[in-house]
């Protein structure tokens, strides 16, 4: 008669354990969530205050943040007390009622994930590089000619994130702030991808196959 408890208690631990990695993982909190607790900690602001802020400052650039996601984090953060809604003097902005602002408890969990090495270590699957790993079974006119919208693209974007950079001087009067060097960078990365597809247009002519092509092993 001894097992059946036994075996009751071991479920009940399962079920627990299953609970707690359930709720950690709803407790997760994400880039956009990330995005509103750094927002949010310069100065409260409706919910449609947010969403023009984050547009002016053209943060769909860098982070994944969509405008229903906006609300879906107010609502979430504000439910685990990182975000509190505040009463303050200003009208309300659009349909919005209320106004957030970070919470001490929103900047040490804004604070703990960045500390998260997986900041530091991916690498991105830029859709450019699986094409070029694929082009070789393009045609070869279709290849040259991607490759020179591709150096159109770069080239606009180069021109609009030098725009940007000069908005932000103007705003910000110095270059030692996070967002410079953030726009600097991507203007450096376009750089050199366009400096790169100019050399690739040159080379493209003199493609050939692999000389020593070598394969992994099947075994049965």
């Amino acid at each position: 008669m001894t097992p059946a408890p036994i075996r009751v208690a071991s479920v009940g631990r399962g079920q627990l354990a299953v609970r707690e990695s359930r709720a950690r993982r709803e407790r997760t909190v994400t880039v956009p969530d990330l995005v509103l607790l750094s927002l949010l900690a310069e100065r409260p602001m409706h919910g449609y205050q947010a969403n023009l802020e984050l547009e002016r400052r053209e943060v769909r650039d860098w982070a994944g943040i969509s405008r229903p996601q906006v609300y879906y984090s107010l609502e979430k953060l504000v439910r685990w007390r990182l975000l509190r809604s505040v009463e303050t003097g200003e009208p309300a902005a659009g349909p919005d009622r209320h106004v957030f602002e970070t919470t001490e408890s929103g900047r040490r969990a804004l604070a703990e994930a960045l500390e998260r090495a997986s900041w530091t270590t991916g690498r991105e699957r830029p859709a450019f590089i699986t094409w070029l790993a694929l082009s070789w079974q393009a045609r070869p006119r279709v290849v040259m000619r991607q490759v020179k919208r591709r150096q159109r693209f770069v080239a606009g974007e180069l021109a609009r994130e030098r725009q940007v950079l000069r908005e932000i001087f103007a705003e910000v009067g110095h270059p030692y702030h996070e967002a410079v060097w953030a726009v600097s960078l991507a203007i450096a990365q376009f750089e050199t991808e366009l400096r790169w597809l100019r050399k690739l247009a040159r080379e493209l002519p003199r493609r050939g196959a692999a000389k020593r092509p070598a394969y992994s092993a099947t075994t049965r």
